[in-house]
């Protein structure tokens, strides 16, 4: 593990009066960790500096050929002010998976995972306290090489920056309504789209743009192949409730591996409820939504940890879920999910850390 050199500000931002009006990513704290990599040098230059703006070549690898890879987890305030990260580890983990896809380096977990303890508590004061809220932690490697050239860049930057955060969707915990693209695909098996690189969510904009117009919170894809297997939505991983049975679209290498979607797996299991990871036609999901066998659906990821749909389209058709509410099975597993991030409930698997 590197030594980790701090800089703190000499000029702190005014911190956010409102919690209840933080909205999501807009708002960043006094100062972000950093670290570079060098062929032949590795990770070294570990450092916590005030937050604020690089200065990059115009030539810079990422610029042009789009090695940058991201992560996103959480810090949370429990009811006797401590803080405590989820699963925060294996969202590092996950990290290393995604660059070795992306050729990029290895990342050092171990000095990342102290640089982001150290971070918080530098900017305890940033983690929010109304119920809800939460320090949403966005570590980042991009290729910083400079040249033109399609190949590996031999210089790297990994920063983490933090954001205090309250709901990510403006509806809260109300039913979402979402759109199934059928016409552009967003990731192919043997592609990218396991990894959380900054291509992917690229390759998603004109899709949520165009749902957004049409009045849809997000987009459902579909697989690049036969464009009619369920695969996420664009920022998390989809589930769909058959009374007291979960399924999900099985893991195939197009898929984000959500850290959200294999929490709510295991506490889905231990409380009773049949979880299956399967192929899921999406016309065999609206045939059993008519039929009313579908009783739920509902998103899973960082962001937003639950969020439950109540309405699919596709084309013309048009389905409502439920009574517009969220349903009892979305509401169990966010309490109990949410209950262990906060603290009000025990963790039995050992995903948090208290700091």
């Amino acid at each position: 593990m590197l030594d980790i050199k701090v800089t703190l500000t000499k000029n702190p931002k005014t911190k956010p009066a409102d919690e209840s009006a933080l909205g999501f990513g807009r708002i960043f704290t006094d100062h972000m960790f950093m670290m570079d990599y060098e062929l032949g040098l590795g990770w070294h230059n570990a450092r916590i500096v005030p937050y604020g703006d690089f200065s990059m070549d115009p030539a810079a690898m990422v610029f042009h050929y789009g090695q940058a890879i991201f992560e996103g987890c959480k810090c949370y305030r429990r009811a006797d002010g401590g803080l405590q990260l989820f699963r925060a580890g294996d969202n590092l983990a996950r990290m290393t998976r995604s660059a070795q896809r992306m050729c990029m380096p290895a990342l050092d977990e171990e000095t990342a995972m102290e640089g982001l303890k150290q971070l918080i508590r530098i900017d305890a004061d940033w983690v929010p306290h109304k119920e809800g809220t939460s320090l949403y932690i966005r570590p980042t490697m991009i290729s910083t090489d400079v040249g033109l050239g399609v190949h590996a860049s031999k210089k790297y930057c990994f920063f983490i920056i933090l954001s205090p955060v309250g709901a990510y969707y403006k509806e809260g915990l109300k039913p979402v309504s979402i759109y199934v693209e059928d016409e552009y695909v967003r990731a192919v098996r043997g592609g990218v789209g396991f990894t959380k690189c900054a291509g992917n969510y690229a390759a998603s904009i004109l899709a949520g743009d165009i749902a957004e117009k049409k009045g849809f919170s997000q987009v459902l894809w579909l697989d690049g192949v036969d464009q009619k297997y369920i695969e996420e939505v664009g920022s998390m991983n989809m589930m769909f409730a058959y009374g007291n049975k979960i399924v999900t679209p099985r893991l195939n290498g197009s898929i984000l591996p959500g850290i959200t979607r294999d929490s709510v797996l295991k506490i889905a299991r231990q409380l009773g409820f049949e979880a299956e990871e399967a192929r899921l036609d999406v016309h065999e999901i609206f045939a059993d939504a008519k039929a009313g066998k579908l009783t739920e659906a509902f998103g899973t990821g960082t962001a937003a940890v639950i969020s439950p749909v109540g309405v699919l389209a596709m084309e013309d058709e048009r389905i409502t879920l439920g009574d517009g509410g969220i349903g009892p099975v979305a509401q169990k597993l966010y309490d109990t999910l949410t209950g262990i991030q906060y603290g009000r409930l025990e963790d039995p698997y050992g995903w948090i850390t208290k700091l």
